[in-house]
């Protein structure tokens, strides 16, 4: 027990009086306005008095933005505080040196207040957009025309809009707008429009012969196909059709055709992996001839683009792949040198590269016995956009050593130039390897090309420059007459830091959104192409042409409004849109004589061709359509995993069609837990994975794939026994006419295939596509008992994932024996997977003081990373 002296004395209140207080304090403080309740209780006061003063006088939509808040600025309605991008920015802080450039000649400011007494210098765009805000004079124009702008935008449906006068949104937009509804009268006018053809340079190796080089003779309905093509292209007939089945040898029908005219080709292919297989199956039928690969050399692709609702930039953000890239230029280098050429291609080549006449003329030839100043010679390898390391020799660059020049050309890959001189005369020219040193051959001549399709004279550079100059004060005036100055000013840094760059290195970045004035054509006229590249007398034969043609038609709409946006919010000037891909109208002007090849022909192809076409149904193997048998979609999952169990026991692969990308995993899913060996692909799949994906269902690592829209065209699977299509009765584009037909097809190529369509009633497009296959069934069947032919499955060759396109000319580096004494093969691993054992073994192999070993694995790490395309199948045994 405490002493007495230090014990609490008896309180002043007792706990009930406390618990009074408190009670009381709550109850004064509940009665008590609080700042933040005063405060909103404020503000409710004033949007109730602000929404009485806009409903007596409306307002115009930029005086609305204006005064959303109190801290955005009085000119440009834009936050004062630092926006969301740095390029948004408003409050910047101006230091002697660092000011913005000088502007000059706008006429909606009066004049008396363009300048301040205590200065004689330009008016910088925000200047003008603060003397703006406070000069009433001003601000009473540009209301003005504001009020005269939602006027006219706001017109009824059906009045005329020619006259209007625009500033919220420029004419610009709006002669858009009118292009996409109605079309260029420069090519759907009365008179016809003509392509550009511009001439060309004397080609160095011209005159040589296709030699098409295979053991195959025409069978079955390829003599005739073959006849019909070669007698309408002799003819001038502008457009055929091949309706080829699938495994009926669509491909070399195409290049006994190719063979038996001598003329160039191009073959547009719908997408990178077909393109590859095209590439590999030409490459190896003319092995003598230039078969080039051109496609988007992207690897990873972010387009430029701006959201307003937002206020969100994103810039533009690219990865190339440095092979593509040098396939692209040893095409377009083909086609100036020769005349045997055949292009393999995807529907990228209608985007805009540089113009034939800048890239023939942006060339240095270089003779043995010639004089030439080696300071001129590098001068003019720098205008190429070569650049001098001495270090790093690697493709697109020189280096220099004495009287000595070495240049690693643009389009080679293993091979460069060694040009020696003796004083200012070319002594002597060799051909050497890169990487070992090793002479080649000596050469008499070479020609070297430009380093970048973009890249043009100095004197069109020059030009191209000026002309920019009066694009962008034109484009000043109009922003700023709007009242749009924070477009303006963002428009003037960014266009100036451009011709900045290009007057100092003859480049920039994004040097393509001025390609109109390099290449020297007028607004609204397509871009320079591949297609100008080709000669008149070339062939173009557009593979699986129901697809590619609606990539054709789809891919400039979807350019043009991004590019629009930029140029409305001063992003680019509006010439960036004439950076675009060809309108289908312009490339159906520019296109030679076309063949359109399919197994489903759409209905424009057919229309063009009056509805002729030249039929491949019959196969040289003997196939015969795969029979189609419909069945009730009630217990449609259970009953296909019964016909799987029985497709697997025969030792065949499986198929298996469905709707969405979440009915495909959640079927994996249940198929995985009834204990088969299952996987899907989607769109999600990265490519390199699904060429994976269907090499390991041939090998035989799985037995099933579930896919959506990818198991169509181009498909060589001939150990699939069996097609399921789920909820086959859904009308629509994935169990369209078309899309049944070709996957149907996927079963075409195995003696024993069969194909099972899971529907409740038989839609029009089941009718239709029943009918087809049933006529192509009996025609097939008719000629194989005429000619006393059996049915035999087809069997190619099942490549290796590292059989690369890129690299099926060149020796492949051993990289070592397995514990079974035999070569090391990677089958079917994850590529990522294969990389990591390897770079482990380099490292041991480094540290086990074995440095040739490891050098091996290095230089096969190094080509696995720049890998991208796989041939998915080789020729036919």
């Amino acid at each position: 027990m405490a002493p007495k002296t230090t014990r609490p004395g008896k309180a002043e209140f007792s706990i009930d009086e406390f618990f009074a207080e408190i009670e009381k304090a709550e109850d004064l403080q509940a009665n008590k306005p609080l700042y933040a309740e005063r405060m909103k209780n404020k503000r409710a006061l004033d949007r109730a008095e602000a929404a009485e003063k806009e409903a007596a006088q409306p307002k115009t939509a930029l005086e609305k933005r204006r005064t959303t808040k109190s801290s955005h600025d009085t000119a440009t309605g834009m936050s004062a505080k630092t926006a969301k991008t740095k390029i948004n920015s408003v409050d910047r802080v101006d230091f002697d040196g660092f000011g913005e450039a000088p502007q000059a000649g706008f006429g909606h400011v009066p004049s008396a207040a363009t300048r301040s007494a205590q200065t004689e210098k330009p008016m910088t765009a925000r200047e003008i957009s603060r003397i703006a805000a406070a000069d009433p004079e001003a601000q009473a124009k540009i209301r003005e025309a504001l009020d005269v702008s939602v006027k006219k935008n706001k017109a009824k449906k059906g009045e005329s809009l020619e006259n209007a006068t625009t500033v919220g949104i420029t004419a610009t937009v709006k002669a858009l707008e009118q292009i996409i509804l109605h079309g260029r009268k420069e090519v759907e006018g009365s008179s016809p429009w003509v392509p550009h053809r511009p001439e060309r340079p004397e080609k160095l190796e011209g005159g040589k012969p296709f030699k098409l080089v295979t053991d195959y003779e025409p069978r079955g309905d390829q003599p005739t196909a073959i006849g019909e093509l070669v007698e309408g292209i002799s003819n001038g007939e502008t457009d055929q059709v091949l309706l080829g089945v699938t495994g009926s040898g669509k491909t070399f029908t195409v290049a006994q055709t190719i063979m038996r005219t001598q003329r160039p080709a191009l073959i547009l292919a719908p997408n990178k992996t077909l393109a590859a297989q095209l590439y590999g199956e030409f490459k190896h039928f003319f092995p003598e001839n230039a078969v080039e690969y051109f496609v988007s050399y992207y690897d990873y692709y972010q387009p430029e683009a701006y959201v307003p609702r937002t206020d969100t930039y994103i810039e533009k953000e690219s990865t190339i792949n440095e092979q593509i890239d040098r396939m692209r230029h040893s095409a377009t280098r083909a086609l100036m040198e020769r005349d045997d050429v055949i292009i393999v291609a995807s529907v990228s080549c209608i985007y805009g590269i540089g113009s034939v006449e800048g890239y023939s003329a942006m060339i240095i030839d270089v003779h043995q016995g010639e004089s030439i100043d080696q300071r001129e010679m590098l001068q003019k390898l720098v205008a190429l956009q070569y650049k001098r390391n001495e270090q790093a020799f690697t493709r697109g660059t020189f280096r220099v050593r004495g009287d000595t020049v070495e240049i690693f050309p643009s389009h080679y890959e293993d091979a460069a130039w060694r040009v020696s001189l003796f004083g200012n005369q070319v002594e002597k020219i060799v051909e050497f390897d890169p990487l070992t040193g090793k002479t080649v051959g000596e050469r008499k001549f070479i020609r070297i090309y430009a380093n970048s399709h973009h890249v043009t004279p100095r004197a069109t550079t020059t030009g191209a420059i000026k002309l920019i100059r009066q694009e962008l004060a034109g484009r000043l005036q109009e922003l700023n007459g709007a009242g749009r100055f924070l477009e303006a000013q963002r428009l003037e840094q960014r266009t100036l830091f451009d011709l900045e760059m290009m007057e100092a290195t003859g480049s920039c970045a994004g040097i393509e959104n001025y390609s109109r004035y390099f290449s020297g054509r007028r607004p609204g006229e397509p871009p320079p192409t591949l297609f100008e590249y080709l000669p008149d007398n070339a062939l173009v034969f557009v593979d699986e042409s129901h697809v590619t043609i609606g990539q054709l038609g789809a891919m400039y709409r979807g350019d043009l409004r991004r590019k629009a946006t930029l140029a409305e919010y001063g992003f680019r000037l509006p010439s960036c849109m004439d950076n675009r891909p060809l309108r289908f109208e312009e490339w159906n002007a520019m296109r030679p004589q076309s063949v359109y090849v399919s197994a489903t022909p759409g209905s424009w192809e057919m229309e063009q061709a009056g509805g002729v076409f030249a039929e491949q149904v019959i196969r040289p193997t003997g196939l015969i359509d795969p029979p189609v048998e419909i069945r009730p979609a009630t217990h449609q999952v259970d009953d296909v995993i019964d016909e799987i169990r029985q497709t697997i026991n025969k030792g065949y692969r499986t198929l298996c069609t469905v709707l969405t990308k979440k009915m495909a995993e959640d079927l994996t899913e249940y198929m995985h837990e009834q204990g088969i060996r299952v996987r899907y692909m989607h769109s999600d799949v990265d490519t390199i994975e699904r060429i994976e994906i269907i090499r390991d269902l041939r090998l035989g690592a799985f037995d099933v794939l579930v896919g959506i829209n990818l198991l169509r065209e181009g498909l060589d699977i001939p150990e699939c026994g069996l097609v399921a299509i789920l909820d086959a009765d859904k009308e629509g584009f994935l169990r369209s006419e078309t899309s049944l037909i070709q996957t149907i097809g996927r079963a075409a190529r195995n003696v024993d295939g069969r194909v099972i369509l899971y529907a409740d009633k038989e839609t029009g497009s089941m009718e239709r596509a029943l009918a087809e296959t049933t006529r192509r069934r009996e025609k097939q069947i008719a000629y194989n008992v005429a000619n006393g032919i059996t049915p035999q499955s087809v069997k190619a060759r099942i490549n290796d994932i590292v059989d690369s396109v890129y690299e099926q000319d060149h020796v492949t580096i051993s990289i070592g024996k397995g514990k079974d004494g035999k070569e090391k093969v990677v089958t079917g691993d994850n590529l990522a997977t294969v990389i990591k054992d390897l770079e482990r073994e380099m490292r041991e192999a480094a540290t086990n003081l074995e440095f040739e070993k490891a050098a091996r694995l290095r230089d096969e790490v190094k080509r696995l990373r720049e890998m991208e395309l796989d041939t998915l199948s080789g020729e036919v045994d």
